[in-house]
């Protein structure tokens, strides 16, 4: 393969272009990449730490130059939206799946290789989405600051005590903070409007604009509790001692993260086979034992000490209705927000 034909200097370089480019930045191939049979350009809202070793295996097993694009998830939806009368991307990867669903006219169904390990209760009905890995949605707070008792469920965020001191990302640019707000919103039930008005103005005018800063703000005290997926929870525990994940008990939601093929993608043979690859056992047992992750198929275990989802609460989440709803609950809680984002 070509990709074995580069020298050591060569490789070295690439890592270190891919390690210092900026979110939202495009990791372009040198002169000497392979000719536009043997390219493949990926849109991703996945961390660097997630897609890196992904993309890295994939391209020497299959020779396939992949050319990286990351940025928030809403960001380049938006750009996938922008781009359709002429497409650059051939995947997006990463992104909650009614996200996706949500911009559906940007792609093409796809029936992944192994599709038949796929669990029933992640497949796409139409096959728009390729599930990448099971996201349950948690609480955290700080131990230091929170008695064991005083977060337990999502009533407890409505609570005048928490007002200000809770972390939460702007939904509008947070793919997976949107769908923690509909988890809330369907475990609470009630009227819809009124739940996401006092939950807003319980945040006391401050969300975040990016996921990865509701650890921090728990983990350093800014905030006393915050809401988060469980992967990026089960990270910071074993980094720091202060904070703990708990799973709702008025209910939460497992809705997985996906992939999707642009439509008219320019190299949408290479498309599929990186599909295949997200699904392939290996990858997804890689997602088990480094990413804290909970894999899509059938025949790859949770990591030993997580319970299963059948021993979970759920809170029966709609991805129909989250689809549907999605622009009238983001415009619902943009006016109800009054405040900065940081």
């Amino acid at each position: 393969m070509k990709k074995k034909t580069l020298s050591a200097l060569l490789v070295l370089a690439l890592l270190l272009t891919l390690v210092g480019c900026a979110p939202g930045a495009e990791i372009s191939a040198p002169d000497h990449a392979p000719g536009e049979n043997r390219r493949l350009v990926v849109y991703t809202s996945h961390k660097e730490e997630v897609w890196q070793p992904i993309v890295k295996e994939f391209e020497e097993r299959t020779g396939i130059w992949v050319d990286v694009v990351y940025s928030a998830t809403s960001e380049l939806l938006e750009r996938l939206d922008q781009e359709k009368s002429s497409p650059r991307a051939d995947v997006m990867f990463g992104g909650g799946v009614e996200s996706l669903a949500t911009y559906q006219d940007c792609f093409v169904p796809y029936t992944c290789a192994g599709a038949d390990h796929i669990l029933e209760r992640f497949r796409s009905p139409d096959q728009l989405w390729t599930p990448f890995s099971a996201l349950p949605v948690v609480l955290i707070y700080n131990t230091k600051l929170v008695a064991p008792n005083q977060v337990t469920q999502w009533a407890d965020l409505l609570d005048p005590d928490l007002n200000g001191k809770i972390a939460f990302t702007d939904p509008a640019v947070s793919g997976s903070s949107y769908t923690e707000l509909v988890t809330m919103l369907t475990a609470l039930g009630g009227e819809q409007e009124d739940v996401i008005r006092r939950f807003a103005q319980n945040l006391g005018g401050v969300q975040l604009d990016s996921s990865g800063k509701v650890l921090t703000a728990v983990a350093d005290g800014d905030a006393l509790a915050g809401v988060t997926l469980e992967e990026s929870a089960l990270k910071r525990i074993a980094e720091e001692k202060n904070i703990a994940m708990v799973y709702p008990q008025d209910g939460l939601s497992c809705v997985p993260d996906g992939s999707a093929i642009v439509k008219g993608a320019p190299h949408g043979e290479n498309a599929k086979l990186f599909l295949d690859f997200t699904v392939s056992p290996e990858v997804q047992s890689l997602l088990v034992n480094q990413f804290c992750r909970r894999s899509v198929r059938d025949d790859v275990e949770p990591a030993p000490g997580l319970p299963g989802l059948d021993q979970l609460p759920m809170a029966g989440y709609d991805l129909g209705r989250a689809v549907e709803q999605r622009e009238a609950i983001l415009m619902t809680w943009a006016f109800y927000f009054e405040g900065d984002v940081s």
